[in-house]
């Protein structure tokens, strides 16, 4: 990974930023127009999240190799309230009527790869990755 660039995440513009900055990174990778407006949705969804449960949160964005493959890393990173049941946040259906109505098995059928580790009282961090193919 090249080290990305880290976004604080605490207000609506800055899920603005985020979403640029992922299509610009996307862009300089030469992913499709499909799968940027793929990682730009995917950003707003994990930054609304931390705005919405955590308040505030970071937000990282970088570049992967792995052999000749090539692709973009979206770290959310909070230290909110956590999800007490991933099992159930991670059901189709599931939703708390806040965010974009994705939620994160959205994000998780959008992006080719997607990890979560939540702590209840000590927050959230969810990784995803998208290869250029």
């Amino acid at each position: 990974m090249d080290g990305g660039s880290t976004i604080a995440i605490t207000s609506d513009s800055d899920i603005i930023v985020a979403r640029e900055l992922g299509r610009r990174v996307g862009k300089e990778l030469d992913f499709s127009l499909t799968d940027l407006t793929i990682i730009a949705t995917v950003i707003s969804e994990l930054a609304r999240n931390i705005i919405i449960f955590a308040k505030h949160g970071d937000m990282i964005i970088e570049t992967i190799r792995h052999g000749k493959k090539v692709g973009i890393v979206i770290t959310a990173v909070d230290k909110g309230p956590g999800i007490p049941d991933i099992f159930l946040a991670m059901q189709d259906g599931y939703s708390t009527g806040k965010g974009l109505g994705l939620g994160l098995p959205g994000v998780r059928r959008l992006m080719d790869e997607f990890e979560i580790f939540s702590e209840t009282g000590k927050g959230t961090r969810v990784s995803v990755k998208k290869w250029l193919m």
